[in-house]
């Protein structure tokens, strides 16, 4: 496998591990454990967490994994070199719907988490628990889920191109 395709596809694959790790982190071990919090501390605890994944790691990462993937589809578009493709588009398919999900839903109720706290008086802790928790732990699951299928075919595809096909 060529140094530069072997490259991309190792770091596609550690950092979309690395994300769906995130995901299913927060899936399976830590909105189970806020969800024992009471309202304020829920919603004070998400914020929280909300301020503090934006940095320069989290970026890295889910920007990263984006990235390698489309680069190592297109470096394996050459013939000769096409056997991981399949699992390589598949990943890139899987971990395009992640960034949709989260675009589309995980950031807006983050968003809407902290305008109501932001609010002039703020919005109650209850109502605005109300109306995150359940639509935004569901969705992640949807993330880690997608995420985590991603990771998969891009681990395949390491398999396939270091037999041989790419």
């Amino acid at each position: 496998m060529n140094g530069l395709r072997a490259i991309a596809l190792l770091l596609a694959a550690l950092t979309t591990g690395l994300m769906a790790g995130l995901f299913a982190g927060f899936a399976y071990a830590v909105m189970p454990g806020l969800s024992r919090l009471d309202d304020r501390a829920f919603v004070a605890t998400m914020r929280s967490i909300n301020a503090a994944i934006l940095n320069g790691w989290f970026a890295l990462c889910f920007g990263g994994a984006l990235v390698c993937t489309l680069a190592a589809v297109l470096l394996h578009l050459p013939a000769g070199r096409r056997a991981p493709l399949p699992w390589l588009l598949a990943a890139l398919l899987l971990y395009g719907l992640v960034l949709v999900v989260t675009l589309a839903v995980n950031v807006p109720l983050n968003d809407r988490l902290a305008a109501g706290l932001d609010a002039t008086p703020p919005a109650d802790p209850a109502a605005l628990r109300a109306v995150f928790e359940e639509a935004w732990v569901r969705w992640n699951l949807v993330r880690a889920v997608l995420n985590t299928a991603a990771f998969g075919c891009l681990g395949w595809a390491l398999l396939v191109a270091r037999s041989g096909g790419g």
